[in-house]
């Protein structure tokens, strides 16, 4: 390796880029564990080789001592299922995360728990040669009878694999598949896209805003499956407004609330967030508790100025109709935005809002979603919590 990939694992970060590697010796084929030296020949660690990614090895250990034998990941995810222990004496929490790939020492692999099944994303070429004897594991461990595999095409497609969405192990899983958190009952639809898939990383942050909503008018941005609404709802809050531009998430939402019986209290919009928000400002809309929570807006460094606008822009409007006093929780989900500039972000628009902001809390992903220090792309998730004065 050159000294800037020696550098980089020094700080923390797990990812090899091809610009970073001085050659390849012998001929290891995609997912194999190779050896990673650095310029003076010394032993550094151990990494998943992908040739035809610009992610050109993923570190599996940077202990040079350690030994890969057959079925050496499955220490690894038993350790991960150990962290994950803890969860199951929350009151109803049936959708958890099992395995959070670099997190959890296994890069490019995720597992997603869903009740009576689990969706496998691999999403590396070694991810994806483990992939049926890990799913084999997971269906003892937890008494699963299918489980479903899906896989980020953008992802894959650049570490030189196919598109997948199918069943793994058993029948493809009935949809929608139910499931509970915080006590209240959802519904997920794990064969269908993005769109239908549950947020368990916002599990800990839905029960915070939640226990600050009683008596409040919620207005739920990018409202998605319902989730944040109807724990606020059944915390007490007096109403929530849940605005959305995708009439399938809406559907899911709803059909969500109705299951807890909360939808008499909910208001379902379908729309473009900014068109909603300035219709609102218009009419002197007026609510106590706000939560922005879109999609990635920025995975690369190019897209991040454009993304800075579109916080800035959706917080400013909703900043304008929250009451002195009123609860806003905001989140980013790009990974090319870091939560200083985030913070950057979030202060514009307060400022131009004309409001003075308390930060009650910095928030992040669930338990079952660690990240890592020095490796940014793992924290897929960053908030701030924060109070109007």
């Amino acid at each position: 390796m050159k000294e800037q990939g020696v550098r980089s694992l020094t700080k923390g970060h797990l990812w090899i880029f091809s610009g970073a590697v001085t050659k390849v010796t012998g001929r290891p084929g995609p997912g194999d564990v190779v050896a990673l030296v650095d310029g003076g020949n010394h032993h550094v660690g151990w990494a998943w080789y992908s040739p035809d990614s610009r992610i050109r090895a993923r570190v599996l250990s940077l202990r040079p001592d350690e030994k890969f034998p057959e079925g050496w990941w499955l220490e690894r995810v038993k350790g991960a299922r150990e962290l994950r222990y803890a969860l199951e004496g929350e009151e109803g929490t049936t959708a958890f995360r099992l395995v959070n790939a670099e997190a959890d020492g296994l890069p490019g692999v995720i597992v997603d728990l869903y009740g009576p099944t689990a969706v496998v994303q691999a999403l590396t070429p070694g991810a994806d040669r483990l992939k049926k004897e890990l799913a084999r594991w997971i269906a003892g461990e937890f008494s699963l009878k299918s489980i479903w595999e899906k896989g980020d095409d953008v992802i894959r497609r650049f570490e030189g694999l196919p598109s997948l969405k199918r069943s793994l192990l058993g029948p493809e899983p009935l949809a929608p598949v139910a499931v509970r958190e915080h006590g209240l009952n959802y519904e997920v639809d794990i064969t269908a896209g993005q769109e239908s898939l549950w947020f368990s990383d916002q599990r800990r942050n839905r029960s915070l805003v939640a226990g600050l909503s009683k008596g409040a008018r919620v207005l739920d941005l990018f409202g998605f499956s319902g989730a944040f609404s109807a724990l606020a709802l059944a915390g007490g809050a007096k109403s929530a407004t849940l605005v959305d531009s995708s009439s399938k998430a809406l559907k899911q939402a709803r059909r969500n609330l109705e299951l807890n019986g909360l939808e008499k209290r909910t208001d379902l919009i379908q729309g473009n967030v900014f068109a909603v928000l300035r219709q609102y400002l218009e009419t002197n809309r007026r609510f106590e508790t706000i939560i922005i929570d879109p999609d990635s807006r920025a995975n690369t460094k190019s897209m991040v100025q454009k993304a800075m606008g579109a916080y800035k822009d959706s917080n400013l409007l909703a900043l304008k109709m929250l009451s002195p006093g009123g609860i806003l929780a905001t989140f980013s989900r790009s990974s090319g935005l870091g939560e200083e500039a985030f913070r950057e972000t979030l202060g514009w628009a307060a400022r131009d809002a004309g409001k003075r902001l308390q930060v009650l809390a910095r928030l992040g992903q669930s338990e079952d979603h660690p990240c890592l220090l020095g490796h940014p792309e793992t924290e897929t998730l960053k908030g701030f919590l924060c109070r109007v004065l």
